[in-house]
C-alpha cells in the first residue's frame, strides 16, 4: 500500500446508537449471560500477556486481577510490559505507522465495523461476563457500558473522522486548488484507560486509531481481562500488527519508558485528577525535548450535583438521585455525590431517597442492583469516609453505613447528611457509593446556593436541576454554565450517550474534549493544507511596482 487513494468516494455507515438489552426475566439473552458467567468463572484465571506487534508476548504471572465479588478468586494472572518491551513497542509502532497512515478511511472504518460486527455477534456475552466479573458490574450496567456504548464509539468514530475529511476550504482563486488533508500526529499516542468502564478503554484508543494514529496502551489493572479481550476483538478484526500496542505493567515503570521517548505526540488519559496533573507537569516540564508539542487530553474526576428547586417533583428527584449515585456503586466520574434541597421539601424527600437506598438489593446474584467495589484500595478508601462520618458532630447516615470485605469488597449504599457545606463530603470525591445532602432555605435559591455549587469544589463535570419553575430552571442554568460540563434539567446527572449527550468537564474535571465527537477527534489530527496553482506568472513584479 503506497497510497492513500481511492476508487471511489464512499459513504460510511451512519450514526446510530446501539440498542440495549433488558436481559429480562425468562429471555433468551438472560439465559445466554448467564452461561457465559458460569462458564467464565469455571475456566478462570485466564492468562493475560502484553501484546506487541499483535502476538502475545510470555512472561511471568506475576500479576493478578480478582474477582471484586469475591476477592479470594482471581479472574486473570498476568505478566507485565518492562522498559525493554516498551521501547520494543514504540519501536514497532512507529514502524507500523508508516502504513496505517496511508490506510484509506474506509478500510480503517472497515475494522472497526468489523469488530462492532464481532462484539454484537460472538464476543458479546464474553465480553458482558468478563466486564462483570471482572469489574463488578450487574448486567444492564455491563450492557451499556462494554456492549452498548462500545459498539457505539466503533461505529461512530468513522462517521465522525468522515465529516472532518469533507471539511475542505470553502474558497478557491482563479486557477487555484485548496485542500485539506487529515493527518495523524508526528509519532505515537501514549493511551491510559481506566477500570470503571469497558466502553472508555475503546474510547481511549479508537479515537486516534481512526485517524491513522498509533497507540502505545496501558490498560488498568482493575481491567485487564475485559481489556485484553478488546485487544483481540481488534486483531481479528484485521488491525495491522503494531499499530495498538497492548502493555499491562506497573505505571511509572511504563510512563517512564514511553516520556524518554521524544515520538511521544500525545497522551489520552481517564483516571484521577491527581495523576493526570502530575503527568501534565512532567510533560510540561521538558517541552524542549519532545519533538513536536505533545496532545494532552484527559477525562478526571467529579464531585457532581442535583439541585432540586422547591417545586421540583419530589419522587422523581429522589429516585433519579439514587440510580445516579448508586449505579455501578458510585464508581463512574459522573456519578451523583452531592445534592442541595430546598428545607420546604427536605424531609419528604429525605425519607423517599432512603426507603429507594433501602430497597436496593445487594451481592453476586444476577439480579441485585448493587455490587462489591473494585478493590481493596476502593474499599478502605470509600469506608475510611464513611467511618469518619459517623464519628462527625455535623453529620447524620441516614442510610446505609454497613460495609463487609469478608468475601467481596461490599459497601452498602449510604446516604449521608451534613449541616456544612464545605464539609469535606460535599467538596471531595469518594468515588463510591456515598451521597451526601445539604439543606438549604428556600429564600436562598439563587446567588447564594449557585455560588456555594460553583466554588466549593475544584471539580466541573456533571449536574442537574430540578425544579418545574420554568424561571427557576432557566436561572440555574444560566448561573451554572462553568459548573458542569454536562447539565441536567429533571434528569439524573450520569448516562451521557455518544451521539446524544457529548461527555465532558473542565476545571478539575479535564480538558473537556468531549468523548465520541468530531471535537475529540480534532485533538488527534495534524493537519495538511495543499495548494495547487494551474496558472504562471510572466514577471516578479506586481502591476504597483511598475512605474
Amino acid at each position: 500500500m503506497t497510497s492513500s487513494s481511492s476508487l471511489g468516494s464512499f459513504n460510511l455507515l451512519p450514526l446510530s446508537n446501539e440498542p440495549f438489552i433488558t436481559y429480562g426475566p425468562g429471555s433468551e439473552e438472560r439465559d445466554a449471560l448467564i452461561s457465559a458467567l458460569e462458564l467464565m468463572k469455571n475456566e478462570a484465571p485466564f492468562q493475560v500477556h502484553p501484546n506487541v506487534n499483535g502476538k502475545d508476548v510470555v512472561g511471568n504471572l506475576t500479576e493478578s486481577q480478582a474477582m471484586p465479588w469475591e476477592n479470594s478468586v482471581n479472574i486473570a494472572e498476568y505478566s507485565t510490559a518492562d522498559q525493554a518491551l516498551v521501547k520494543q513497542a514504540i519501536d514497532g509502532a512507529l514502524a507500523a505507522k508508516k502504513e496505517w497512515c496511508r490506510t484509506p478511511l474506509h478500510d480503517r472504518a472497515a475494522i472497526f465495523y468489523r469488530a462492532a460486527a464481532l462484539l454484537q455477534g460472538p464476543y458479546r456475552y464474553k465480553m458482558m461476563a468478563a466486564t462483570m466479573l471482572g469489574q463488578g458490574k450487574n448486567a444492564y450496567q455491563a450492557d451499556i457500558d462494554c456492549a452498548a456504548e462500545t459498539i457505539d464509539f466503533l461505529k461512530t468514530f468513522p462517521a465522525l473522522a468522515d465529516q472532518l475529511y469533507k471539511n475542505q476550504p470553502p474558497i478557491n482563486a482563479p486557477n487555484v486548488w485548496n485542500r485539506t488533508e487529515v493527518r495523524p500526529l508526528d509519532g505515537f499516542v501514549y493511551a491510559i484507560s481506566p477500570f470503571n468502564f469497558t466502553a472508555l478503554a475503546a474510547n481511549i484508543v479508537l479515537a486516534p486509531l481512526i485517524l491513522g494514529n498509533v497507540v502505545i496502551w496501558k490498560p488498568s489493572p482493575g481491567a485487564i481481562y475485559s481489556s485484553w479481550l478488546f485487544n483481540h476483538i481488534m486483531i481479528e478484526a484485521g488491525l495491522p500488527p503494531g499499530v495498538l500496542q497492548f502493555l499491562p505493567g506497573d505505571a511509572v515503570e511504563v510512563t517512564d519508558e514511553v516520556f524518554n521517548s521524544r515520538d511521544m505526540g500525545a497522551l489520552h488519559f481517564t483516571g484521577s485528577t491527581a495523576v493526570f496533573k502530575s503527568l501534565m507537569g512532567r510533560i510540561g516540564s521538558k517541552m524542549e525535548f519532545w519533538r513536536s508539542y505533545p496532545r494532552i487530553v484527559g477525562e478526571t474526576g467529579g464531585k457532581n450535583f442535583h439541585l432540586l428547586h422547591p417545586t421540583a417533583d419530589v419522587r422523581n428527584a429522589a429516585l433519579k438521585s439514587v440510580r445516579a449515585a448508586f449505579e455501578y456503586q458510585g464508581q463512574k466520574c459522573s456519578a451523583l455525590s452531592r445534592i442541595y434541597v430546598p428545607a420546604s421539601i427536605a424531609e419528604k424527600f429525605k425519607a423517599m431517597i432512603v426507603e429507594a437506598t433501602e430497597a436496593l438489593t445487594m451481592g453476586s446474584t444476577f439480579t441485585d442492583f448493587i455490587g462489591p467495589v473494585i478493590s481493596r484500595s476502593a474499599y478502605d478508601r470509600v469506608s475510611g469516609y464513611i467511618k469518619e462520618a459517623e464519628s462527625s458532630v455535623d453529620v447524620a447516615v441516614l442510610a446505609g453505613g454497613v460495609f463487609d470485605d469478608s468475601k467481596g469488597f461490599y459497601i452498602r449504599p449510604t446516604v449521608l447528611e451534613t449541616k456544612d457545606p464545605l464539609s469535606k463530603f460535599m467538596t471531595e470525591e469518594i468515588f463510591g457509593p456515598v451521597v451526601c445532602i445539604y439543606v438549604y432555605d428556600d429564600a436562598d435559591f439563587g446567588p447564594k446556593i449557585f455560588t456555594l455549587i460553583d466554588e466549593s469544589t475544584q471539580y466541573a463535570l456533571s449536574g442537574a436541576v430540578f425544579a418545574k419553575s420554568r424561571t427557576a430552571i432557566i436561572e440555574a442554568t444560566e448561573e451554572l454554565r462553568f459548573s458542569a460540563g454536562n447539565f441536567y434539567i429533571n434528569d439524573q446527572c450520569t448516562g451521557a450517550m455518544p451521539g446524544q449527550q457529548p461527555f465532558g468537564g473542565s476545571r478539575s474535571s479535564g480538558t473537556n474534549d468531549k468523548a465520541g465527537t468530531a471535537g475529540l477527534l480534532t485533538r488527534f489530527m495534524s493537519q495538511r493544507t495543499i495548494k495547487e496553482g494551474f496558472s504562471t506568472i510572466d514577471n516578479v513584479l506586481y502591476p504597483s511596482n511598475m512605474p
